[in-house]
């Protein structure tokens, strides 16, 4: 990546964010992580009450960047078929035709995903990995670019299956949108007329021009310091007493996707370490699988993190110890 590409990566990066925060007001470091996991061809999972903006998120998103967006309800009786497609048999040209199902969309809100059965929540794993589902043998690519962004309610658990570990290590970070302050309340209540505020978003590109920033990010320089750093870190939750499951080398390889995007939208072409420590909890918290004593003590996800952090020196701070 050169000087000049990087600064038109931050500056069409900025461009999306700006245009997205005026539809999710008051949630620009939200809506940066999600195009920093868009960029890093990974997918968010946001835990939030209901009402707080994950639809619009996702709706002026897909308009940002001139892309499909469809929105999938998980209940209890979804089929792994509601979500993929079907085949269906043709009597007037006597053969089987493939009927996308609406995981077929650039950016997909799969709402509630922790109320669908396992068997359907398996049917996301391998679009969510490889782009592509496989019907009667047959792979289909749903494109580029594309997102999954999964809700779930952290409150209402009664009729809900948990996501187990392996899915949701195929999530590339997670968060939370929370509520607005006070106002952007008043602006969204001003407002309230315009159910559908994401309708008026202006594209700012194209799906093409989001392909070649994809490839783009993947060119950004990471120093050798920068991925000893990384693995020390990840080293260090595992080997942590408080820890059952600490961060796998596929957590370690999301994270640093997310941080090359992460530099390239402050128009660098290089890794900081600090750029490590200002993504480490959203890729990393919900992959790390705390002991049941030490949870009812209080330790969370984002705290093992901190404690890396603290314990592990940066690569900057090792040279100013030299």
């Amino acid at each position: 990546m050169t000087r000049e590409q990087a600064a038109w990566f931050a500056e069409t990066f900025t461009r999306l964010v700006d245009t997205v925060g005026g539809v999710v007001l008051g949630k620009d470091d939200v809506i940066r992580l999600a195009f920093t996991a868009m960029l890093a061809e990974g997918h968010l999972l946001l835990e939030d009450a209901p009402g707080t903006g994950k639809t619009q998120l996702a709706k002026s998103m897909a308009a940002t960047v001139q892309g499909t967006n469809h929105r999938i309800q998980f209940t209890p009786d979804l089929l792994p078929s509601d979500v993929t497609g079907v085949t269906v048999y043709d009597q007037k040209t006597g053969e089987f035709e493939f009927h996308k199902g609406p995981i077929f969309a650039s950016i997909v809100l799969a709402d509630e995903i922790n109320r669908a059965s396992p068997k359907t929540q398996s049917a996301l794993l391998e679009v969510m990995e490889e782009g592509r589902v496989t019907v009667d043998g047959t792979p289909y690519s749903v494109g580029r670019p594309f997102m999954v962004i999964a809700t779930q309610n952290p409150i209402e658990q009664a009729g809900t299956y948990r996501l187990p570990e392996a899915q949701l290590d195929r999530f590339l970070m997670k968060t939370s949108i929370g509520y607005p302050g006070r106002e952007q309340t008043v602006r969204i209540l001003a407002g309230a007329s315009n159910r559908n505020a994401s309708a008026g978003v202006q594209p700012v590109i194209t799906t093409g021009a989001i392909a070649e920033m994809i490839d783009l990010a993947s060119t950004v320089h990471v120093d050798h310091a920068v991925l000893d750093y990384v693995a020390q870190l990840s080293e260090h939750t595992r080997e942590s007493k408080d820890t059952r499951l600490g961060v796998s080398v596929r957590g370690a390889m999301a994270l640093m996707r997310a941080v090359k995007v992460w530099a390239a939208s402050k128009g660098r072409a290089f890794v900081l370490p600090d750029d490590v420590k200002e993504l480490a909890q959203s890729v990393w918290a919900h992959r790390i699988v705390i002991d049941p004593e030490a949870e009812f003590s209080g330790v969370t996800g984002d705290r093992i993190i901190d404690r890396a952090i603290a314990d592990v020196a940066a690569p900057q701070d090792r040279q100013h110890a030299a």
